[in-house]
């Protein structure tokens, strides 16, 4: 069964996210658990976190298809140790409000080099981050968000969440969540059913379906390998509609919380209904 949904805001608090996200008809949902732009946050209280439980619970969405999105301050792999000690401060923070809330996964970038140290540096830093993280929370799986590869940004190829991955400890708490936007970006095509289908060989081949935790569905405003990140409504940019269609189609992409983060949220209701269309 496919669980679609959307970012929704949390204004006012947590517990209004559940409530945003059956005013779109949605059966999964994303949303930021504190301000994404500070690094720092107030604890969220016991009446919010009781009122959010309570509001998943009345609205039928489980915990399982819920991906919280951490901070887009933090660089798990920042070359610098100062940085770095705040980012993985501000990461195990997040993994500690997921955790407290009730939630299963929590998805983030997976972090930049800023042009200071190698790929494979970087990459060992991610990998370290989660491992510190995991090891002082239960129950939350680090979702690793594949990038467009935009800037210093690491994760826009696949054999970049492979390396991550095969140096986490525990394995059974990592995954990735693929981004229909940013791997057209990052130059894997998706613009056609053989594409998509020699795309997600690839994935399959090097990362493992076994890890495919969470999907972002997103059109493109930008080209095939721009490595621009630029999200776009489904049925306009570059991408078109036929990733769409095959994602829907294949049960693969089953049970696991599929978020749309297209950039016209008054469309997403409809956006939502044509996806269950094409599931059904």
């Amino acid at each position: 069964m496919k669980y679609i949904g959307a970012h929704v805001s949390a204004s006012g608090g947590v517990e209004n996210a559940p409530l945003n996200a059956r005013e779109i008809g949605a059966q999964a949902f994303a949303l930021f658990t504190k301000n994404q732009r500070r690094w720092q946050a107030k604890p969220l209280t016991s009446a919010s976190i009781d009122a959010f439980k309570a509001n998943c619970h009345n609205v039928g969405i489980d915990p399982a298809f819920i991906l919280p999105h951490d901070s887009y301050l933090i660089n798990l792999g920042h070359p610098e140790a100062e940085g770095l000690a705040k980012s993985r401060a501000a990461f195990l923070d997040e993994m500690r409000r997921c955790e407290t809330l009730g939630l299963k996964l929590l998805n983030f970038h997976p972090g930049s080099h800023l042009n200071k140290i190698d790929e494979a540096d970087c990459l060992a830093r991610i990998a370290e981050s989660i491992n510190l993280a995991l090891a002082k929370t239960r129950g939350v799986t680090a979702v690793i968000e594949n990038t467009a590869g935009q800037g210093t940004n690491l994760g826009y190829r696949f054999e970049h969440l492979a390396a991550i991955i095969d140096q986490v400890e525990d394995k059974s708490r990592v995954g990735v969540c693929l981004d229909t936007c940013h791997t057209f970006a990052a130059g894997y095509d998706l613009r056609t059913l053989e594409s998509c289908e020699a795309t997600f060989q690839a994935f399959e081949e090097i990362v493992g379906f076994s890890y495919l935790k969470a999907m972002h569905l997103n059109g493109s405003k930008s080209k095939l390998g721009s490595r621009v990140d630029r999200h776009h409504s489904l049925d306009q940019g570059e991408l078109g509609d036929a990733v769409f269609r095959y994602i829907m189609g294949d049960p693969r992409f089953d049970n696991i919380p599929m978020v749309l983060e297209t950039i016209d949220s008054s469309r997403w209701s409809e956006e939502i209904a044509w996806l269950y269309s094409l599931a059904a």
